[in-house]
């Protein structure tokens, strides 16, 4: 199952479009209904015309709910950016657009709402060629524009058929054996308890799973799960997903912890990341500058170590080590936002490099930039390699759930390393660094 999510400016029509294409009104807050704007993130389904059910969730458009749209923004697999054809791309336009390309969201369909308020064809193909100008050099260059108008439904038909194209070139994403549900959302229902919402990632979660709600590490099973509003028995990759958990209660639970098996997943409060800073940001990132680091659907305020740099320049990357406030689960590749606290402003993103770090490192080490080098870009090979250095002994197992690379990927590769006398396999079982 594959996952899409809006993105654009406030009152472009984001939740208005929703709603046309699927019948469900994604604000679902009384507060959002009255005010007719969105604030919290919201969801919706529907079926394309080849069959396939696809889940969707609105972000807010506002700038004051940014952050609640970076908790929901994360998991998934295209964007459906929008924008007013009445009004052009706006300040938001531009930040969501900045978010999905540090994101690096790999596909993705544009919806220019509204023309049914523009009577000039001249001004649509002007808004048109301004927007197409705007998404050139990010993720969105190649991606279809659609004139839509949620009021009289011209081009809806024409938009589901752009989205079923361009989710038919992406993958479905892997089941890794390792489950994870970053939480984005928990309330209880009378007689069925504690519920928690999220996009299921990595691997499958079935009724009767015991799972543990990192980083409290606190343990419950699950007692039922629902894939838009329907039961299932099981729930797989990619589908957004309600979890109704026994033995854990609501208030032991928040958005940006994560759902786990017991045991597969470690939280930590340390990461080297690889970087990139906006280009329009006004000040280079400094060394222990204070950060507010977006990451699944989590949020944790940060210090910055630079490493290797002595600043971050606006539009340059580099490697950082992130000291975290509070612990939280990530895997090497996964995606992040930063954002400047005060006043606040997405100022970057990149990716995991390392989430387990052995420790706190020189900020001038030329070996352990030279390792992180590997991990942003090495093979397999390289990745599994690393990875057993900092292991030391460990099973192929333990080597591949801390490498984040894929079951397959990792097996075929430990399995060369061995056969190039990289890695040394021991009586026990266990492999080691030659």
């Amino acid at each position: 199952m594959q996952v899409i999510g809006t993105a654009g400016h406030v009152d472009h029509g984001k939740s208005t479009l929703i709603n046309r294409m699927t019948g469900i009104n994604p604000d679902r807050l009384k507060q959002e209904q009255d005010r007719e704007m969105s604030i919290e993130l919201g969801f919706a389904w529907f079926s394309l015309p080849n069959g396939e059910e696809i889940g969707i969730i609105d972000v807010p458009g506002h700038r004051d709910f940014i952050e609640n749209m970076l908790s929901g923004i994360g998991g998934i697999d295209a964007a459906l950016f929008v924008v007013a054809a009445d009004e052009g791309v706006m300040p938001q336009t531009r930040e969501h657009l900045a978010i999905l390309d540090l994101l690096q969201i790999p596909a993705g369909v544009v919806a220019l709402t509204k023309i049914d308020l523009v009577k000039e064809p001249e001004w649509l193909d002007l808004v048109e060629a301004d927007l197409s100008k705007t998404l050139t050099g990010t993720v969105l260059e190649n991606a279809p524009i659609v004139r839509v108008s949620a009021r009289s439904g011209e081009g809806i038909d024409v938009l589901v058929h752009a989205i079923q194209e361009v989710l038919a070139k992406h993958p479905h994403r892997p089941d890794l054996g390792r489950p994870r549900l970053p939480v984005d959302r928990i309330f209880t229902l009378p007689g069925f308890g504690t519920i928690v919402t999220g996009t299921l990632l990595d691997g499958t979660l079935a009724v009767g799973d015991l799972v543990e709600v990192l980083p409290a590490g606190i343990e419950g099973r699950i007692r039922g799960l629902q894939t838009h509003k329907q039961a299932e028995e099981k729930a797989l990759p990619g589908s957004r997903t309600a979890v109704n958990i026994s033995g854990i209660s609501h208030d032991q639970i928040e958005r940006g912890n994560t759902l786990v098996h017991p045991g597969t997943f470690k939280p930590t409060k340390m990461i080297d990341v690889w970087c990139t800073l906006l280009p329009d940001v006004r000040e280079a990132l400094k060394q222990n500058a204070e950060i507010k680091l977006f990451i699944g659907a989590a949020e944790v305020m940060a210090r910055v170590r630079l490493l290797g740099v002595d600043e971050l320049a606006p539009g340059k990357d580099a490697f950082l080590q992130l000291m975290l406030q509070n612990p939280i689960v990530a895997l090497r590749q996964d995606r992040f936002i930063i954002r400047r606290p005060s006043p606040p402003a997405t100022i970057g993103g990149g990716q995991v490099v390392d989430p387990h770090p052995a420790k706190r490192h020189k900020r001038y080490n030329n070996a352990r930039l030279e390792e992180l080098e590997h991990l942003l870009v090495g093979t397999p090979e390289d990745i599994l390699l690393q990875t057993a250095r900092k292991l030391g002994a460990s099973s192929l197992d333990e080597m591949i759930k801390a490498s984040g690379l894929e079951n397959d990927l990792a097996s075929e590769a430990g399995d060369h390393l061995i056969s190039q006398g990289l890695l040394l396999e021991l009586k026990n079982k266990q492999l080691l660094m030659s």
